[in-house]
């Protein structure tokens, strides 16, 4: 088998999940990490959009970052060659029910992230843009604005997740689409961790961590109840953590659709790290395939 670290110069790259001390300094590792070469191994996917597409994608790229510590954000940050926002929008094009992607982003930056994340890429589904709100909440109801009745579902994902994949973003749809009785399905991954219910400082107890999920994106919903969760929440002021509570709230049932760890959405600079072990993994797998 060929020295993979050594045809992709990868042989300094370091997975932070099992080395924690790479995290001291982060900026010492990204810097040693040669992406550029990364990059044409990587290829691109295929864009593809059926006859008759009934899903919408809202893809959420309102934050400015402020926690990932770099001037514009994380949207734009490079991952061998591309930005993570680029990353994520073309896993949805690859996606043949998806018919429609509506990036959110601030309004004053929107030229910005078509010029450098959308229009130097080959898309096949159309792209529109929507204003970002002051929070999700609202940056999610904005994109639905532009989402119209010939869509029967919408599916929420956080612009920072670049590695969802096309087959895992098709399966939460199918899994939605093959339960009538479900109004959303969510993308989720069981929890590995010791919880501690924590009250002032004292632990109070530990509950059952088998029953909890972390929960991810994509989230998937049909649209008009979405439409109507939005509604509610917004005459009684109700602000949900992520768009599954909106439904929840109103006894709405949604599935979960078990996810991998490695969908890592990009807040700190820390999580760089991980993205660059992941990417090291895929190359691997990649490499693999080609034997």
């Amino acid at each position: 088998m060929r020295n993979v670290d050594a045809q992709y110069n990868l042989a300094g790259t370091m997975d932070p999940i099992y080395a924690p001390s790479a995290l001291r300094s982060p900026e010492a590792l990204i810097s040693a990490i040669d992406f550029d070469a990364l990059t044409q191994n990587l290829v691109g996917l295929e864009g593809k959009v059926d006859k008759e597409p009934k899903t919408a994608a809202i893809i959420l790229a309102g934050g400015q970052g402020e926690r990932f510590g770099r001037d514009g954000g994380k949207q734009l940050v490079e991952i061998a060659g591309k930005p993570v926002l680029t990353w994520s929008a073309e896993a949805f094009d690859a996606v043949g029910d998806v018919g429609l992607i509506v990036v959110v982003c601030p309004k004053e930056r929107q030229a910005e992230y078509l010029a450098r994340a959308i229009d130097p890429f080959p898309f096949v589904t159309p792209v529109v843009m929507a204003p970002a709100g002051d929070i999700r909440q609202e940056s999610a109801f904005s994109g639905l604005e532009y989402v119209d009745d010939r869509f029967e579902f919408v599916v929420l994902h956080d612009g920072a997740r670049p590695l969802i994949s096309p087959e895992l973003i098709a399966h939460t749809i199918s899994v939605l689409k093959g339960n009538v009785d479900a109004d959303g399905a969510v993308v989720a991954h069981p929890s590995v961790d010791t919880l501690k219910v924590v009250e002032n400082g004292v632990i109070m107890g530990t509950p059952d961590r088998t029953v909890f999920w972390n929960a991810q994106t994509p989230q998937v919903f049909r649209t008009g109840i979405y439409r109507r969760a939005h509604a509610s929440a917004l005459s009684d002021g109700f602000v949900g953590t992520d768009d599954a509570s909106l439904i929840e709230r109103l006894g709405g049932k949604v599935l979960v659709v078990e996810g991998k760890r490695d969908n890592i959405k990009l807040t700190v600079p820390e999580d760089y790290l991980m993205l660059a072990a992941a990417v090291h993994t895929m190359l691997r797998e990649r490499a693999g395939e080609q034997e």
